[in-house]
């Protein structure tokens, strides 16, 4: 049976920020039983492709473990980054992407075409991702969706030149944001996740689950 679609927290959910000329943050987007089916729902498909600390092309182990839902899976290591449809690990393909993830994308985006791509990262024991840029993807104008999970994180948002100013977004557990238009290649990273600021991660710590549309566009 298929799960039913996520629902805001209620109809005065509140409205959507928008923080950089394309860059929407919705606050409080999913409520606290959306939350605690899309963290069942995940931790149960990465079963089959554990979490791992995988290697930069410099040889640096990230703080960040991570898994992949879904046709093609975000890979790091010593030959460079690249979306790929099978676990370097097990030689299988990843995990399928639960439906209730899947309508995540339809929702924030309102895109017909599916998602093929979730990347789930997991934080804990002081990881944080530094400035970054999402460019692996064929389409670089499909937008991103980047749902939080767990503790509070600390967002650096820059502008599409490494150079540009920042500034920083707290992302709570339930929020949800989209880079589209020009913050499509926006620099952004994570400084630091607020340990302890949520209960809703087994163990701790904090899922962001990033939906993309990373293989060729479609037709």
């Amino acid at each position: 049976m298929r799960a039913q679609p996520l629902t805001p927290t209620s109809a005065n959910a509140p409205s959507p920020t928008l923080l950089h000329d394309g860059f929407r943050l919705h606050p409080a987007a999913l409520d606290p039983d959306a939350q605690q089916a899309l963290v069942v729902a995940v931790l149960a498909a990465v079963e089959a492709a554990p979490f791992r600390r995988s290697e930069t092309p410099g040889g640096r182990r990230m703080s960040v473990a991570m898994s992949n839902l879904g046709p093609l899976g975000w890979v790091t290591d010593a030959g460079g980054y690249r979306y790929q449809p099978t676990d370097p690990l097990s030689g299988r393909p990843w995990p399928p992407m639960p439906g209730i993830v899947a309508d995540l994308w339809r929702r924030f985006t309102g895109r017909d075409e599916a998602a093929d791509a979730c990347l789930v990262n997991l934080y804990r024991d002081g990881a944080r991702m530094g400035l970054h840029q999402d460019r692996d993807e064929q389409d670089l104008t499909a937008p991103v969706v980047s749902v939080s999970l767990g503790d509070t994180a600390v967002l650096r948002l820059g502008g599409p030149d490494r150079r540009d100013p920042t500034r920083t977004v707290r992302l709570a557990s339930g929020d949800v944001c989209v880079l589209d238009g020009a913050a499509r290649l926006a620099f952004h990273g994570i400084d630091r996740v607020l340990e302890g600021s949520s209960r809703l991660i087994p163990g701790g710590g904090r899922l962001n689950l990033t939906l993309r549309q990373a293989g060729p566009p479609p037709p």
